[in-house]
């Protein structure tokens, strides 16, 4: 006899996919978070996930962002940004946004700061990598990394960088995957030996709901899921 799918019993199975990715890889199952990626879903699915303890959802957009967060306000609910990010929408996003995780290029974070000083507020970042070599993909070189992070650390105390994130060629050969999530894992550990004082390189986000148990074995600390929880969408989307 089958479960009912619910919402309850999808969680319920990724928690348990994770947990059995960690063991293979010998790490803890604590030491990998879940971000709900509740872009496209409607208020009554993230209310639905609220019941469920979840309170940090991923949006690609400012707009769906700050309709779902008025919508909700008050719930103790934190809006993680993880689509790329035009300049001009730093206004919206350093207004509306707990966090960022596509800080790819240096006039993003130029615009993120002033606005963010114009708040009275500082932003959690995730500097995206692009470790694939679709067009489709965006994401800084792995080469350029290291000197945007001093830059971000001499020239925007705002922007509070955590770590790294990618996304994964779109591709049915596992290893090809691997190889994009193992690039970063060890770009991060490069850059962990350049000591750069001021950045954090704890997180590493990456792997979605096609993908997500190759990320916890090439090191991620943060899977962004969201069909494998909410459901399917209602139109195709490759974030």
């Amino acid at each position: 006899m089958t479960d009912v799918d619910t919402m309850a019993t999808r969680l319920a199975g990724i928690r348990q996919r994770i947990a059995q990715a960690c063991q293979r890889a010998g790490r803890a199952p604590d030491s990998v978070t879940l971000l709900p990626v509740s872009k496209t879903f409607e208020v009554d699915a993230i209310r639905e996930a609220m019941a469920l303890g979840l309170t940090r959802f991923g949006e690609n957009k400012t707009q769906e962002l700050r309709q779902k967060a008025a919508a909700l306000a008050g719930q103790g609910l934190h809006w993680v940004l993880i689509g790329h990010l035009q300049t001009n929408k730093a206004k919206d996003a350093a207004r509306d946004a707990t966090e960022l995780q596509s800080l790819d290029r240096l006039d993003l974070a130029e615009a993120l700061h002033r606005r963010l000083l114009n708040e009275g507020r500082t932003l959690d970042v995730l500097v995206q990598v692009k470790t694939s070599t679709e067009p489709s993909k965006y994401g800084m070189a792995p080469d350029q990394v290291a000197g945007f992070l001093r830059r971000i650390v001499a020239d925007f105390p705002t922007l509070r960088v955590q770590g790294l994130m990618t996304m994964a060629v779109n591709s049915p050969e596992p290893q090809e995957v691997r190889g994009c999530f193992r690039a970063l894992r060890e770009l991060r550990d490069q850059l962990r030996q350049a000591d750069i004082a001021g950045v954090s390189l704890e997180r590493l986000s990456m792997g979605m709901s096609g993908d997500f148990e190759l990320a916890i074995e090439e090191g991620s600390t943060e899977v962004r899921i969201g069909t494998a929880l909410f459901g399917a969408r209602s139109y195709p989307d490759p974030q």
